[in-house]
């Protein structure tokens, strides 16, 4: 299976990404964390996106937040799927981070998650290997069945309490 690239601008994201992580471990997705910034090491993130598929990766999921440019930065220098993950930080509540992200040029596509939306990018990036893995397509029915589960519970015990 193909690995996931996981890079982030600073450590000070790594709590968002700690989700991410736990949910590719859960469908036993291989994946590799590194934090390399836009701005601050340009060329290790070229270098990392540039090299990513020739290193076993299918797809990059990119955190970072205030003018958060890493997502788009990786997305110029590979042609695999790159997942952008908003940060919210103390400046304006993710909003710039945000639409960092998400505006991007045509020709340089950056799927974008909610801000802090960790789990939906791990999510997103397993629905992109599992076209190609059947396997990891079963786990990702099998988790969506038992999350439909929970939620049938939750109304069940809610209309017991209403209706007691």
């Amino acid at each position: 299976m193909k690995k996931v690239g996981i890079v982030m601008g600073s450590d000070s994201d790594l709590p968002i990404l700690r989700k991410t992580m736990d949910t590719l471990a859960s469908l036993d997705i291989p994946y590799e964390c590194h934090v390399y910034s836009a701005h601050r090491t340009p060329e290790e993130a070229r270098d990392f996106a540039r090299s990513a598929r020739a290193n076993g990766f299918g797809v990059i999921i990119a955190a970072a937040g205030m003018a958060a440019h890493l997502a788009g930065a990786i997305a110029a220098n590979t042609t695999l799927p790159v997942i952008g993950i908003p940060c919210k930080s103390t400046c304006l509540d993710g909003m710039d981070a945000l639409l960092s992200t998400v505006m991007m040029p045509s020709g340089i596509p950056v799927a974008t998650v909610a801000i802090n939306g960790g789990v939906n990018a791990a999510l997103l990036s397993a629905q992109i290997l599992a076209v190609a893995e059947p396997e990891l397509a079963e786990k990702l029915d099998a988790r969506r069945a038992s999350d439909a589960e929970k939620v049938l519970q939750k109304d069940a015990a809610l209309q017991a309490e209403l209706n007691a």
